[in-house]
């Protein structure tokens, strides 16, 4: 059994019934829309916003109502509309290995199908009166929306503070995984100070997850035995280079920022970067920050009573930081 499967035991019975449920969410009589949806569908991944979502709403109350497959379905919605408009924007043609939206159906039909998915996830609170939860998912892809832009305006400048990256990484990612731990927990019938205690923990989980990937970037990927650099490629300055270009002389900093404004598609000129930051630190360093996160998104768990549910959604954290891709 893998990680994920074992993670996942509590609520194997909410995510079997939790599959019909979503497909029939994307439901469309478009014929085109349809094959779209379709497949969508079969190339999900581990679909770990849901499990964050129904962990969350188990650990509170065991009874798993209508409400938290509402909000599964609807954070799921959404997320999909926003990869398929991240596509387009990222002009990326693939996606977990599959060939992206947007490199079969090209950037018009995979912004529509993006608008179509988030209406439809709207729909779904609406006609369940989920007006809480609706809220929280807003606020969410409105601070998504505001990070992507913030991303793109900074890389411009090459002039990223890690106040700046730390900011943009909150909104970017982990202002998902806290709606889907507020979700769950609202959900559920709790409070709005445990609602917002899970809002908090889902934020540090996705502070920990992206810098994960920005560490990942960095270090060897065991199927073809070397970092990736594809941050560097793409001019985005994540946390182990922003920390060790602020601690550099002068002159290594305009070396390395020059590397990735003018060479960045050069490999031995992106290798010499990822050199220079293992050097320096960086890696150990982002490494620290992470870890931080994790103990913060713990902490909080703590005061929650043991459970099931509560020792699936630890062990979904150390999953978080510890996994290889």
């Amino acid at each position: 059994m893998s990680t994920v499967d074992k993670i996942k035991a509590p609520i194997k019975p909410e995510m079997e019934k939790f599959e019909p449920f979503f497909r029939s969410s994307m439901q469309t009589k478009v014929s085109l829309l349809d094959v779209i949806m379709k497949y969508i569908l079969r190339r999900k991944g581990k679909q770990m916003r849901p499990m964050f979502v129904f962990l969350s709403s188990k650990m509170l109350k065991e009874d798993v109502g209508d409400s938290t497959y509402t909000a599964a379905a609807l954070i799921e919605l959404l997320h999909t509309a926003t990869l398929i408009h991240d596509d387009v924007i990222d002009e990326a043609y693939e996606r977990r290995g599959f060939f992206s939206v947007n490199a079969l159906w090209k950037s018009k039909i995979s912004v529509l199908v993006g608008d179509y998915l988030l209406s439809k996830g709207l729909l779904l609170a609406v006609d369940n009166n989920e007006y809480e939860l609706l809220k929280i998912v807003s606020v969410a892809v409105k601070e998504m929306s505001e990070g992507e832009l913030l991303q793109i305006q900074q890389s411009r400048k090459l002039k990223i503070t890690e106040d700046i990256y730390y900011d943009i990484i909150r909104k970017k990612t982990a202002a998902l995984i806290a709606a889907c731990t507020a979700c769950g927990a609202k959900s559920s019938g709790a409070d709005d100070e445990m609602v917002e205690k899970m809002r908090l923990f889902g934020e540090h989980v996705g502070m920990a997850f992206q810098i994960k990937d920005d560490l990942l970037d960095y270090q060897n990927n065991g199927s073809i035995g070397k970092p990736s650099g594809n941050d560097i490629k793409e001019k985005k300055l994540t946390l182990p280079i922003i920390h060790v270009l602020k601690n550099a002389p002068t002159a290594d900093q305009k070396r390395i920022l020059s590397i990735v404004k003018r060479q960045n598609k050069n490999k031995k000129k992106v290798q010499e970067v990822i050199d220079f930051v293992i050097e320096n630190g960086g890696l150990d360093y982002t490494t620290e920050i992470m870890l931080e996160y994790k103990s913060k998104a713990l902490d909080i768990l703590s005061e929650i009573p043991e459970s099931e549910s509560k020792a699936a959604l630890s062990s979904l954290v150390e999953y978080v930081v510890e996994r290889k891709k």
